[in-house]
């Protein structure tokens, strides 16, 4: 993919920093534009040396920007598009880094049609770490991102789309928005609550236990540190796949403790064989 002349990107966190950064190492954009909300934030980022201009206002940024990502928290994301719209050169594409995509690929569209095109993207990267200072360069790579283009998406702008993201070292799959809101509610959002949900469990039980944890609860519960504000909106987004989710993992789990209850040893076992056959055909981890 040849280098895109300007890369604007909107609230850099830590998957905004990692994109510059990644776009700066691997010779995806001529120009690097940020916009940051706090002014503070945009005096420390003018000092990196993977951003070429921060940008006062969002429309400033987004001026002249081939392509621009919003890499604001979920609720915040359409709001940001409707912003910069008047400012967009004809053309111009839009994607997010947003975990739901449904109603923000939807009102995205409308928001930028048919003067800009508006193209959903999730990569499926981070960590319970955030701001812009965590960020690397290589936090995409092998990593898979989702693309989710509506029907009505312009299909070069898809394409461009799946291509920039290939260009930082992602895997790009494309999927339909309300496709991938199903998928993430059981593979990360749902992951979330029930590492929070332990967590928030044992707090009613002795305070000290938690000095004598090992690396089982430590590596299970590890994404229970992420920002609870950031999830409150995601979930608030993504309910409805959310409770159907745990609608359905609490019948796994109710009969999981039916057969324990009932003593049926060869169930309970077939069910921890079928948890670890599950595991056990993950992908490897990226190096």
């Amino acid at each position: 993919m040849p280098a895109i002349a300007q890369l604007t990107i909107l609230a850099p966190g830590l998957l905004g920093g990692s994109v510059a950064r990644a776009a700066r190492a691997r010779g995806a954009a001529q120009r690097i534009v940020l916009w940051a909300r706090r002014p503070e934030s945009r005096l420390k980022l003018r000092e990196q040396p993977w951003c070429d201009t921060v940008a006062d206002t969002p429309a400033d940024a987004a001026r002249d920007a081939s392509l621009v990502i919003i890499a604001a928290p979920v609720n915040q994301i359409v709001p940001l598009a409707r912003q910069i719209a008047p400012a967009l050169a004809p053309g111009a594409i839009v994607t997010d880094v947003g975990s739901v995509k449904g109603e923000i690929c939807r009102l995205g569209h409308a928001a930028l049609s048919p003067r800009a095109h508006f193209v959903g993207s999730h990569p499926m990267a981070g960590s319970e770490k955030t701001g812009w200072e965590h960020a690397t360069e290589k936090l995409f790579e092998g990593r898979t991102c989702f693309i989710t283009p509506l029907d009505a998406t312009d299909p070069a702008a898809a394409a461009q789309v799946v291509a920039f993201w290939h260009t930082l070292g992602a895997e790009p799959v494309t999927v339909a928005p309300d496709a991938h809101d199903e998928i993430v509610a059981h593979i990360s959002h749902l992951p979330q609550l029930l590492a929070t949900t332990l967590c928030s469990f044992l707090t009613s039980k002795n305070s000290a236990w938690r000095n004598h944890a090992g690396g089982g609860l430590r590596d299970t519960t590890r994404i229970a540190g992420s920002d609870p504000k950031i999830w409150r909106e995601i979930l608030e987004q993504n309910r409805d796949e959310v409770l159907r989710a745990l609608s359905q993992f609490e019948d796994e789990l109710h009969g999981l403790r039916t057969a324990l209850a009932n003593r049926d040893y060869l169930e309970v076992t077939a069910r921890l064989e079928r948890g670890k056959a599950y595991r056990d055909q993950f992908r490897p981890p990226p190096s």
